[in-house]
């Protein structure tokens, strides 16, 4: 292989998209960006407006970024949103986002900032602009965790629903849960949307039992003939592990819409049962439902985690016959679809040669699988693509250095560490949780934040003593420390956090209780051995969400037959 050093910053090359060219605007329009002051803003406006312009898309959207930028003040703020009010039905959403960004940036006292933010979200739904996660975020901030949402808005049931919605499009699903339940001691009856955004909540946490709970109570709330509200409990079984309730809601379904359909086929590919997903693919077409770009997706994303390889690249193809146009995420699902099989090469070239400019994600993809197929030589090519677009993912840097190591070219491997230490590129530690008595534990790899970790590594030992006995042997082909002898390397195997959350699950279970845990990365090699051998020495089934797809484990075996 050769020694050329790498670097963070090579020569693009893919030719970068040309901006198009700007539409002619007019004179007094140019003088915004020097106003600085609110006098001579307001002057300038004053003057806009009498042109004609005061409805101007350019002229709307410099007033409020110079209105709520960093240091503007509360009265700057408060004259964007004059003119904002002036607006009739505003519908361009990043005119909604800068106000609430601005919100979220003032000084001015929490509860009157949160109170305007939850207005202008509320007239962002009631015009039918759809919000996006730049929305969520601000609102968020401009809340000041949601304690001063209850005062500016009183005890209003849309105003909830909104921070609920908020808090589950921000990835904060514990943030939502409390606001439901502050919800429910107000004795405020919750909607159907309230409803679908706690049910996505528990799906990010994994809250099976929680879940559970919550469709009862759709049940006593008379909610369960909604298609919307029953997709929703499909989605957040299938998401919790649970593919036997998944398909009981799906099957006691009285009527399904296209969305119902395809969290279906989502679910099943989650939990690698391809052709099961293609079999419900097939049954939708025959009850005359037409697939959508989601559709096909889960469909892609099925074949790809089953090595469904030929059935796959047809269904691909099939998508231009429904008239729909790949996205990134079908290209992204090929490509791993390919790569999985060992056709490396031929996946570089589907990404090399397609019609958009790939993102890092699309090589990402490639880059582990030629982890996974030992391919130094490729994956370095897929590494420099990578670095060209982003050089700031800390995984990245790992999967390529062990690549190296692993195949015995340590030089690159140390020019990799190095890069990635002056880049100050740091790893996402990993993060399993479990819910027990309808509380999730988080349990960090190596760490002691858990209250009970101390209780959990002490377990983690005795269960490693007791798998030893029948034959498990510490997988250590991922550790590259050079200085490190394999005791040493095992040793740092040892308290992964899928490993802190299965022995405190069986600290705090009955016997022959399900485990379910949820992680935030890629399962490893040696904690997905010692999984299978955990259901196999303590007969438990243990159900691991990790950033890929579920693993079913159950009496030594795992559902993906170690393809994942």
């Amino acid at each position: 292989m050769s020694s050329a050093p790498l670097t963070a910053t090579p020569a693009p090359l893919l030719p970068a998209n040309k901006p198009k060219s700007a539409a002619p605007q007019h004179p007094l329009l140019s003088h915004l960006p020097h106003c600085t002051s609110l006098r001579g803003l307001a002057q300038l406006h004053a003057a806009a407006v009498k042109a004609g312009l005061a409805a101007h898309p350019a002229l709307v959207t410099r007033l409020l970024t110079l209105c709520t930028g960093p240091g503007a003040g509360p009265a700057h703020l408060a004259y964007a949103r004059q003119v904002f009010d002036r607006v009739t039905q505003p519908s361009d959403a990043v005119w909604y986002n800068t106000l609430l960004r601005g919100y979220a940036r003032s000084s001015s006292s929490s509860s009157s900032s949160s109170a305007a933010a939850v207005r202008v979200f509320v007239r962002m739904l009631e015009e039918g602009v759809a919000p996006d996660t730049y929305t969520f975020v601000s609102l968020l901030k401009a809340c000041a965790a949601r304690v001063t949402f209850g005062r500016a808005d009183g005890d209003c049931v849309v105003s909830y629903n909104a921070m609920i919605a908020a808090a589950v499009r921000s990835s904060r699903p514990g943030e939502a849960l409390v606001l439901f339940r502050e919800m429910q001691a107000k004795g405020l009856n919750p909607t159907p949307v309230t409803v679908i955004s706690v049910l996505s909540a528990c799906a990010l946490l994994g809250a099976l039992q929680l879940g559970r709970w919550l469709h009862d109570y759709v049940r006593k709330l008379g909610l369960g003939s909604l298609v919307k509200v029953s997709t929703a409990l499909v989605d957040m079984y299938a998401k919790c592990g649970s593919l036997e309730d998944a398909i009981a809601v799906f099957q006691g379904m009285e009527s399904r819409d296209r969305q119902a359909w395809s969290v279906m086929i989502v679910a099943y590919a989650n939990h690698g049962y391809g052709r099961e997903a293609i079999s419900l693919f097939e049954e939708m077409k025959k009850q005359g439902m037409k697939p959508d770009d989601i559709t096909f997706l889960g469909l892609l994303y099925a074949c790809s985690h089953s090595g469904l390889v030929s059935e796959g690249l047809r269904y691909f193809d099939d998508m231009k016959d429904h008239g729909i146009v790949p996205g990134i995420k079908h290209y992204g699902c090929v490509t791993d679809l390919l790569a999985r099989s060992g056709q490396l090469e031929r996946a570089y070239k589907f990404i090399d040669e397609l019609p958009i400019n790939p993102t890092p994600i699309l090589w990402r993809t490639l880059l582990s699988a030629c982890g996974g197929h030992g391919d130094v030589e490729l994956g370095k090519r897929v590494f420099e693509r990578i670095l060209e677009l982003d050089d700031s993912h800390g995984g990245d840097y790992v999967i390529f250095s062990n690549l190296c190591a692993n195949t015995g070219y340590w030089e690159e491997m140390n020019r990799v560490r190095k890069l990635m230490s002056d880049k100050g590129v740091v790893k996402v530690p990993g993060c399993s949780s479990i819910e027990i008595d309808n509380t999730v534990h988080e349990f960090f790899a190596g760490d002691g934040r858990h209250p009970k970790s101390q209780e959990a590594r002490k377990m983690v030992d005795e269960v490693i003593d007791q798998l030893k006995l029948v034959g498990y042997i510490p997988d250590t082909s991922h550790v590259f420390h050079v200085e490190m002898g394999e005791e040493e390397k095992a040793i740092s195997l040892k308290y992964h956090s899928e490993k802190l959350a299965i022995a405190f699950g069986l600290l705090n279970t009955a016997p022959g209780a399900t485990l379910r845990v949820v992680k935030n990365l890629r399962v490893c090699p040696d904690c997905h051995s010692m999984a299978k051998f955990v259901s196999m020495v303590f007969n438990r089934r243990i159900i691991l969400r990790d950033l890929n797809r579920f693993h079913h484990f159950e009496r030594g075996i795992c559902s993906c037959g170690d393809y994942w």
